[in-house]
């Protein structure tokens, strides 16, 4: 499991670099916010190149995955499909091949030719980055990579990646929005259970280097597997009196609104962008929960984030299942597993999170948000 977290931290960064030269290039921008449509589109081109940005992150790791660990290729899962089509019916499937040029070769004949953007794209694909540092040198799980699954989520929080907006993190405090909220998610699950058991999350746009003016990145890990718990976060520590505080999707229903409002109070009420980052907010304790009435996210979403909220004794639970229960808000029925799809929907929505979810570092406070939601939902 060490050598399977030193992996994934190893990947992630390199996706964090893919996706930070996709914004710093000028040629790779450009194709990232100047999308064409209609009479103007080139029908060479493929459909979307944010959806090519996310499915060139997606397919590294898979590629860097199943080259150490073979027994893991049939349960490498991503967001996206890695089949594209042109405006002239022409299907590409995008895959990392094993040298830069092959990658750049390949790729090129997605961007119509444009070789410049191709090669840029192949080079940040096959370049190693530094070493990440990790102190997983004592960590022993008794699983092995045949007994794993992975969900991938190359860029989560995609329009805020997109739009770019630049604000200055500050200790303490989440964002709503900006180039903050998005991140790379790899969560490792049980394929016998779909308990989240690792999770490596990586803000490639944490800070900008007062030498060079670029951005740099943070990383973020948990394991949690029987009597291991491990995790580069520490638990909180909440101050005397500090009340419980929520983060919410602006877009979330009035009446949770109104309930957490009653809960928290005004002042205690949050919002942000993007799941993952309402998660890792949760995480670092900037929230005490993060609620989402809706069934808007997906598996690929929560898994990463989840493994680390159990490594600190927190969890994700299926809101609506929660809400039904007798025996109280915590159970291991209501976390949320990612090893089946929802047999009676179709596409990506197998996979969604149809119920819901709360995202809690602590029981106590999950109760008191059941205890504020149940009846109005």
């Amino acid at each position: 499991m060490a050598d399977l977290l030193r992996l994934l931290l190893r990947v992630a960064e390199k996706a964090a670099n893919v996706a930070r030269v996709c914004r710093q290039e000028a040629p790779l921008f450009q194709l990232l916010v100047q999308e064409k449509t209609g009479e103007d589109k080139n029908k060479k081109f493929v459909q979307d190149f944010k959806t090519l940005a996310d499915v060139v992150i997606q397919e590294m790791i898979r590629h860097d995955v199943r080259a150490q660990f073979p027994e893991m290729a049939g349960f490498i899962h991503g967001e996206e499909s890695n089949k594209f089509e042109n405006g002239l019916g022409e299907s590409v499937t995008v895959t990392v091949c094993g040298t830069q040029e092959e990658t750049a070769k390949l790729l090129a004949s997605v961007l119509d030719g444009d070789n410049t953007a191709a090669s840029l794209l192949a080079r940040a694909i096959h370049q190693d980055p530094v070493t990440i540092e990790a102190d997983t040198d004592g960590l022993t799980v008794p699983l092995s990579p045949s007994e794993l699954g992975i969900w991938i989520d190359p860029i989560d929080a995609t329009s805020q990646y997109i739009e770019g907006r630049e604000e200055v993190l500050e200790e303490g405090h989440l964002f709503p929005s900006g180039l903050h909220c998005a991140l790379v998610l790899i969560g490792v699950y049980l394929r016998s259970t779909g308990e989240p058991v690792m999770g490596v999350i990586n803000q490639p746009f944490n800070y900008k280097d007062p030498a060079g003016g670029g951005w740099k990145g943070k990383h973020f890990w948990g394991v949690s597997f029987g009597g291991v718990n491990a995790c580069s976060e520490s638990r909180p520590k909440d101050g005397p009196g500090s009340g419980l505080s929520a983060v919410l999707s602006s877009s979330e229903k009035p009446v949770v609104k109104e309930a957490l409002t009653s809960l928290c109070g005004p002042d205690k009420l949050m919002y942000a962008s993007g799941a993952g980052y309402k998660i890792l907010c949760v995480i670092q304790g900037l929230a005490d929960v993060y609620i989402l009435s809706e069934g808007s996210t997906f598996k690929w979403d929560s898994c990463a984030p989840h493994a680390l909220l159990r490594a600190l004794g927190g969890g994700v639970v299926d809101l609506a299942k929660c809400l039904q229960s007798n025996s109280g808000a915590q159970g291991h029925q209501t976390e949320l597993t990612y090893h089946q799809p929802n047999a009676e929907c179709k596409g990506a929505d197998r996979w969604a999170n149809n119920g819901g979810l709360v995202a809690y570092r602590d029981c106590s406070q999950l109760c008191s948000v059941m205890g504020a939601l149940r009846g109005k939902l």
